[in-house]
């Protein structure tokens, strides 16, 4: 066993998950299949064909190959994705995840159109760019790449939530982020060394190769599980 684990890691490994992932059974399966479950939210997709695009892809493609890759279940690359602001889902149905005045029981297809109306003539706060900070098992942790870009990205979440007329217990304290999967089971103590290789040369390569992520303007997203999130309104 190695001396130091990134703690992205160790929380991972087989000896030291406590719990179940609280989403496992929900949102997919212990054989890594996609559930339905229903939603939508605001992200920045991944700016294709772009340089940074490739190196993230690299990552994700390396540690599809690694051993106890099988633990995770991995959405697919063209869905890949920064979570600009949580939406509502069909499996969370309670406040203050969903706004107020909307009744709990609405289908999820209505409520997209009544959030899509919220947003009739919204006002964006501006680009932004990000980098990564963080490389883990499940992705990648960002935040911008300027004081500025931080606060630009902010501004957007308060601007959404005014709009939206929710906010998340976590709204303040959010943590940016690319997922590339979910955790099935805990990777094996035995393939540590490996992952945690993984881990440090791939934040290496991103830093170098791509010390900022492409992103496409933030865009009001409906999905139907974690396979795809179509644009339906792209906000300036």
């Amino acid at each position: 066993m190695l001396d130091t684990i990134r703690p992205s890691l160790a929380k991972l490994l087989a000896s030291r998950m406590d719990a179940p992932p609280p989403r496992l059974g929900i949102r997919y399966d212990a054989a890594g299949n996609f559930l339905f479950e229903p939603g939508n939210t605001i992200v920045c997709h991944l700016a294709r064909r772009s340089a940074s695009e490739a190196a993230v892809l690299q990552v994700r493609e390396r540690f599809l190959a690694l051993p106890g890759a099988d633990c995770l279940a991995f959405t697919p690359a063209a869905s890949l994705h920064m979570t600009l602001f949580q939406g509502v889902v069909d499996t969370r149905r309670k406040h203050p995840y969903w706004p107020a005045d909307i009744p709990l029981h609405l289908g999820i297809d209505e409520m997209t159109r009544r959030m899509m109306t919220r947003l009739d003539g919204f006002d964006g706060s501006g680009p932004f760019s990000v980098k990564v900070t963080e490389v883990t098992p499940t992705g990648l942790a960002v935040e911008g790449v300027t004081k500025e870009d931080a606060n630009v990205m902010r501004a957007w979440r308060d601007k959404l939530a005014h709009t939206f007329g929710y906010r998340h217990p976590d709204h303040d304290r959010y943590s940016f982020h690319i997922t590339f999967a979910y955790v099935i089971r805990g990777i094996p103590d035995a393939v540590a060394a490996q992952w945690q290789r993984a881990l440090e040369e791939s934040l290496e390569l991103l830093q170098r190769e791509a010390p900022v992520i492409a992103l496409k303007e933030p865009a009001f997203c409906r999905f139907r599980d974690m396979k795809q999130f179509e644009e339906l309104m792209i906000l300036a």
